[in-house]
């Protein structure tokens, strides 16, 4: 299919490389999702963003645009809903919904919503924090949580948080967390106290559920076996939603990424604890399930906000009023030079993210963990570079809201903090690869062996290399 409209958003390279590994079924989602990007999607950004409230401050808070129901509707109507839902035992544990795609054709696709990242993720039901945490109701929920939670988050009735980043605490090493607790009271059910923080979807009126990393057994000789996951309703006694949170000044509204307390809101072990009793000390486990996959969802759609930010680039850069020093933007050296980094940059990244993406279809995502972490500090690197040079020949304008450059560049920046930070995943990564080094000698040796037994059987003594 060497016209396929994928074309105009993948480079021809990557997609003669993994088109036989596309189904027919894929190819013709592929074919919709991009007809769906460019008709209704990205015309539909401005009034999306005209439709959030400016005044009072709370009002941002209070509704959801009108234009994304409608988009929800369009997508469901095309058959481009629960895309992100691969096939197999993920497939029978959601109940059948979803696209029932491979890793690496959903690849292709969160690369095509990364156009538009808020609005082509939401408007397919296939953002975060619901797609993660979908997966952990599907695959650790009791039937009751997965009834109350897991089918209207499939239907995209409902929105949903992960709470686990504590205030005051150094996050980034997960065993750290100990400022929210889950303990019983006299009553016998359990009491959620705790301090979080940057906790996306907690300003979102849809949103019904936060699913709570919490102490539920302190004195546990294993750090990795002392949380739980909780489930807290947001409107729940006790729960305090403190503020939202800006990035960069962006404050993602009516989504949002907010500062939550939880001070005494009570919950049954059963009905609260996700998985019931046996989910008790489980959170680590869980939460190692939950991440793998969503690490890669955001190298996917980083990609396409790349792709999207060079295109804006050659876009500026080819004005015929754009003229400095008696040249055209597109004829100094400098600026042809960065289009040409920024395209092998871009497809360089790409290739990391397919290769990780079938490799989880081969190997499960804990045999991928190598190639999801690699992705994962390579991708919003390379983008912030991308996103950078464009801001940079737009001049002035680059930093203002008159182009989506700069809100690009924010998001980008959390990348490298969420789901981990960078140097977590670097270090691993360093790690495995110091594995290989007692083979590596082992190899070496025998080579060497054999290099000085033909040596010998030659006459020779040394060679020159």
């Amino acid at each position: 299919m060497a016209d396929h409209p994928v074309l105009r958003y993948l480079s021809p390279g990557a997609w003669s490389l993994i088109e036989p590994l596309i189904s027919q079924r894929a190819k013709g989602l592929l074919t919709s999702l991009v007809e769906f990007l460019e008709n209704d999607v990205l015309p539909s950004e401005k009034l999306f963003h005209a439709q959030i409230p400016s005044h009072p401050p709370e009002a941002r808070w209070a509704s959801i645009p009108p234009v994304m129901e409608r988009l929800k509707h369009r997508a469901k109507g095309l058959g481009l809903w629960n895309l992100w839902l691969s096939g197999g035992d993920f497939q029978g544990m959601a109940g059948g919904e979803g696209g029932g795609l491979t890793n690496l054709e959903y690849a292709v696709m969160a690369e095509i919503m990364g156009h538009s990242a808020i609005l082509a993720p939401q408007a397919t039901n296939c953002s975060a924090p619901d797609t993660g945490n979908m997966e952990v109701l599907a695959r650790y929920g009791t039937p009751q949580q997965k009834e109350r939670y897991l089918i209207p988050l499939l239907k995209g009735d409902i929105r949903s948080s992960f709470s686990m980043t504590e205030y005051g605490v150094a996050s980034s090493d997960a065993t750290n967390l100990r400022n929210t607790t889950a303990l019983p009271d006299d009553s016998g059910n359990l009491s959620v106290k705790g301090h979080k923080w940057w906790i996306t979807g907690a300003g979102d009126p849809r949103n019904v559920i936060h699913i709570v990393l919490a102490v539920t057994d302190p004195k546990n000789p294993s750090p990795h076996k002392r949380h739980s996951l909780v489930l807290v309703d947001p409107r729940a006694k006790g729960v305090k939603i403190v503020r939202p949170l800006t990035v960069f000044g962006y404050d993602d509204a009516p989504e949002g990424h907010c500062e939550v307390i939880y001070d005494g809101v009570k919950i049954d072990v059963e009905n609260g604890v996700v998985g019931g009793t046996a989910g008790l000390g489980k959170g680590f486990e869980i939460i190692q399930a939950r991440l793998g996959p969503g690490r890669l969802h955001h190298c996917m759609r980083t990609i396409g906000i790349a792709n999207r930010a060079l295109d804006i680039l050659l876009q500026r850069v080819s004005d015929p009023n754009r003229k400095t020093f008696g040249k055209y933007l597109k004829e100094h050296g400098t600026v042809v030079a960065d289009i040409a980094h920024s395209r092998a940059e871009i497809d360089q990244a790409r290739l990391l993210v397919l290769a990780a993406a079938r490799r989880v279809d081969v190997a499960g995502a804990k045999g991928a963990m190598q190639d999801i972490g690699m992705a994962k500090f390579t991708v919003p690197s390379m983008a912030l570079k991308v996103v950078d040079r464009a801001m940079q020949v737009h001049g002035a304008e680059g930093l203002s809201e008159d182009t989506p450059l700069a809100y690009y560049y924010g998001s980008l920046r959390t990348l490298k903090y969420a789901d981990g930070p960078d140097e977590v995943h670097i270090q691993q990564v360093g790690k495995n690869e110091l594995k290989r080094a007692e083979k590596l000698k082992e190899r070496t040796e025998m080579i060497k062996q054999k290099s000085d037994s033909l040596l010998k059987e030659a006459g020779k003594l040394k060679a020159k290399l």
